[in-house]
């Protein structure tokens, strides 16, 4: 792969993984807000460790490996560079599956937003349809998934199972973060320890990561890559929700930007695991318009009310 097309799926992933990571900052500020300045230093500095290596390394290597039967880690986590064919084989046997599941995962993902979530609406549909059509979540992500599974199954059986898991993997996602947010309010009111609070950083840290491993396939299927691009972005996101999340809060449009992102990426990786050929430059160029559009939105709407950072 040539070094430019490396570069850009690496800053695309970092962005990526900054934008997507919006909500996950926001509350981690909270809750730090109310720990001592030692337990503090110990979230950015061994917490670290265990966002990067743990969750943004091992989870998409877990999850290549399961995709892929016959593989070992280790040939799962060099996949991509191996010039085995018998490694290359069964890794474009099994993408499908891979593709499937990651893109119903974040195409959910965004209808939910689109549809159920409160937001600061960008454009007037995004308020029609989340005062007028919110109930239509459920029945859409339903049909959504019921034609996915009647138009591959007899195609390629491993594109329906690769839906299912990822409808299923949504759900119970979803469900984690919703409780994680309930949890995050009696912590900041509540009088638990500094390192139960740590715990629980860690804990929804990994969950709201999800998103970012999953939207990273539809970058790359390097594990490598994906290690250094959202690694890279968990550090911009700890330093900023230390130091800058309230500069962050400002730019009202960018969790807009983070959630078509999302949708555009889902589209892309279900349009891949049916075999159509996305070039490898697609998701960041995509990436960066679409955030870009989202902060320059996000500028205006700072000049209109006269706030400063």
């Amino acid at each position: 792969m040539p070094i430019v097309e490396l570069i850009m799926i690496v800053v695309g992933l970092t962005l990526f993984e900054v934008i997507s990571s919006i909500d996950n900052a926001v509350v981690n500020a909270d809750v730090l807000a109310t720990m001592s300045a030692k337990w503090r230093k110990i979230f950015i500095d061994v917490g670290i460790i265990f966002a990067v290596f743990v969750v943004r390394g091992f989870l998409p290597l877990v999850i290549i490996w399961l995709s892929s039967p016959g593989l070992t880690i280790f040939q799962a986590f060099t996949a991509t560079f191996s010039g085995d064919p018998h490694v290359i084989e069964i890794i474009e046997r099994q993408t499908p599956i891979l593709l499937a599941g990651g893109g119903i995962f974040l195409v959910f993902l965004f209808l939910h937003w689109l549809f159920v979530e409160d937001k600061k609406y960008a454009f007037f549909f995004e308020r029609l349809i989340h005062h007028h059509l919110n109930f239509w979540f459920y029945a859409l992500a339903s049909i959504l998934l019921l034609g996915t599974v009647w138009a591959t199954i007899g195609y390629n059986p491993l594109i329906a199972l690769g839906a299912v898991v990822g409808s299923t993997a949504f759900f119970i996602v979803h469900g984690f973060k919703t409780q994680a947010e309930e949890q995050e309010k009696k912590l900041v009111k509540g009088n638990m320890s500094n390192f139960s609070k740590f715990m629980y950083l860690e804990v929804i840290d990994t969950t709201f990561s999800i998103d970012g491993v999953l939207g990273a396939f539809a970058f790359t299927t390097a594990v490598p890559l994906i290690l250094v691009g959202n690694g890279l972005g968990a550090f911009v996101v700890r330093w900023l929700t230390v130091r800058g999340i309230d500069t962050v809060k400002k730019y009202a449009f960018l969790k807009n930007g983070a959630m078509y992102s999302i949708g555009v990426l889902g589209t892309i990786m279900m349009l891949e695991s049916l075999g159509s050929h996305v070039p490898s430059w697609a998701s960041p160029v995509t990436t960066f318009i679409v955030v870009g559009v989202f902060f320059y939105l996000s500028k205006k709407e700072l000049q209109y009310t006269g706030k400063s950072l």
